[in-house]
C-alpha cells in the first residue's frame, strides 16, 4: 500500500498525502499480538522487492523498518504500507534483463554463464578470462547456497563480490548502487521477520516466471503494439526510402566521386611507374645476358 498525494494541497515547500495508520515493521511482539504470519510477511515482502525491480524497472530505495508499516486493518490486514519515497531507484531494459539472466544463474549454480554476462554486458574488459571470473564469482557465492537467512550474511557476500569487481576492473554501475543497498535493507527484514526464509528458493520461481514472460509470443506482441506508433509513419514512406538508398549506391555522392577519380588516377601513376621500373629492368637484363653470351663466344676456340 502506497499513501495516496493530495496534489490540490502541495506546493513547493509542502507536500500533503494520505495518513496510513500501521504497526512498524520492526515491532515484531506486537505484529504476532495481532496475528500476523511473519512467514508470510517474510515471503511477501521478498515478492514485493523483486516485482518493482524486475516488472516495474523502479523501486523503494530506503526500505529500512522506519519507513515499512504492517497494516492490521480488517480490509486490508497483513498488507505492507510504505512510506517516504524520497530515495527511489529505476532500471531501464537492458538493467532489468542483465540482472534477470545474474540472478538466474546465480540461483542455478551457473556461475560460468554469470561471468559471460559481465563480459558481454562490457562491464567487465573482454579480454577478461572467463575461467578466472568464473572461479572468482563461484567463491564468493557457493558457500551461502541452501542455507537460511540466518546462517550468513548478505552483507558480506556483496563486500566480496565488490572486492572481486575491483580485482576484474568491473564496472559498479551507480543504477544498481541503489539495487545492492536495498538488497542489506531487504536481507535485515527477513532475517527480523523469518530467519529460516530461504531467499532462494523464495525468489527463483519469481525470476523464472518473469524470464518466460519476458521470452513468450505475448511479451513479443505487446512490444511491437509499444513501438508501433513510432514507426507507423515511417511504412508509407519506405518506398520512397528504398528508392533514395538505391540511388545514393549506384551514384556516388560529389565527395565520393572525386575521391575514386584521385585513388583511380594515383593507381594510374602507380602503373606507369611499375611499367617504367619493369621496362628498364627487362633492358639492364637482357644487357647482361648478351654479355655474358658474347663472352662466351670469344672463349669457343674457332
Amino acid at each position: 500500500m502506497v499513501p495516496e498525494v493530495f496534489w490540490d494541497y502541495c506546493s513547493t515547500n509542502v507536500i500533503v498525502i494520505e495518513r496510513m495508520h500501521g504497526i512498524p515493521v520492526s515491532h515484531i511482539d506486537r505484529l504476532i499480538e495481532e496475528g500476523v504470519d511473519l512467514k508470510k510477511l517474510a515471503r511477501e515482502g521478498v515478492e514485493i522487492f523483486l516485482t518493482q525491480v524486475f516488472r516495474d524497472g523502479f523501486f523503494h530505495a530506503d526500505m529500512h523498518p522506519g519507513n515499512i508499516l504492517v497494516s492490521i486493518d480488517p480490509a486490508t490486514f497483513g498488507r505492507y504500507i510504505a512510506l517516504d519515497f524520497g530515495i527511489v531507484g529505476t532500471l531501464n531494459e537492458f538493467d532489468k534483463d542483465y540482472l534477470a539472466q545474474n540472478f538466474l544463474a546465480f540461483f542455478r549454480r551457473d556461475y560460468r554463464r554469470v561471468a559471460e554476462a559481465h563480459i558481454e554486458s562490457g562491464w567487465a574488459p573482454k579480454e577478461t578470462r572467463v575461467e578466472e571470473l568464473e572461479a572468482a564469482v563461484r567463491a564468493c557465492c557457493e558457500p551461502i547456497f541452501d542455507r537460511p537467512l540466518k546462517d550468513f550474511s548478505f552483507g558480506q557476500v556483496l563486500m566480496r563480490l565488490f572486492q572481486t569487481s575491483r580485482r576484474f576492473n568491473i564496472e559498479i554501475q551507480p543504477q544498481l548502487v541503489l539495487l545492492q543497498k536495498t538488497m542489506l535493507n531487504i536481507e535485515g527484514l527477513g532475517r527480523q521477520l523469518d530467519p529460516d526464509l530461504d531467499l532462494w528458493k523464495t525468489a527463483k520461481p519469481l525470476l523464472e516466471k518473469w524470464m518466460g514472460e519476458q521470452l513468450s509470443w505475448r511479451s513479443m506482441l505487446d512490444q511491437f503494439k509499444k513501438e508501433a506508433p513510432r514507426y507507423g509513419h515511417i511504412f508509407p514512406q519506405l518506398p520512397r526510402l528504398v528508392h533514395q538508398a538505391l540511388i545514393s549506391v549506384s551514384q556516388p555522392k560529389k565527395d565520393e566521386a572525386e575521391l575514386l577519380r584521385r585513388l583511380a588516377a594515383e593507381q594510374a601513376r602507380i602503373n606507369r611507374t611499375l611499367n617504367v621500373i619493369l621496362f628498364f629492368g627487362c633492358g639492364v637484363l637482357a644487357g647482361i645476358l648478351l654479355i655474358k653470351l658474347l663472352s662466351g663466344l670469344r672463349t669457343l676456340p674457332f
